[in-house]
């Protein structure tokens, strides 16, 4: 069975760079086909789909956010990183990491970690 784990500081200073890792065991993130995305939800909102890495490596991004996320991954470590840049108050959020078949049909989840942008 794949767990994922999230890790990272839960408070996170304006204009500064979040940065999240997602720690997966039970499988590996080179598997063919799989798509290991990053999601939050901030509060009272529902989910949103931040991109995702694919298990050959290529990394995609909601247009939303493409200029700000950059999602990467150190197979050494069986882990993959988020990171978003520039951050304001309005990327509060509980972020998950989840793994599927693509980035909209996520099958395994991580508990998910609260950020918080804050001064």
């Amino acid at each position: 069975q794949v767990q994922l784990q999230e890790s990272g500081p839960g408070l996170v200073k304006p204009s500064q760079t979040l940065s999240l890792t997602c720690t997966v065991s039970g499988g590996s993130i080179t598997t063919k086909y799989y798509y290991w995305n990053w999601i939050r939800r901030p509060p009272g909102k529902g989910l949103e789909w931040i991109g995702f890495i694919h298990s050959s490596g290529v990394a995609r991004y909601s247009a939303s956010l493409e200029s700000r996320a950059s999602i990467s991954r150190d197979t050494s470590k069986n882990q993959f990183t988020l990171q978003l840049s520039s951050v304001t108050p309005e990327d509060t959020a509980v972020y998950y990491c989840a793994r599927g078949p693509n980035n909209f049909l996520f099958i395994d989840w991580g508990q998910g970690t609260q950020v918080t942008v804050s001064s």
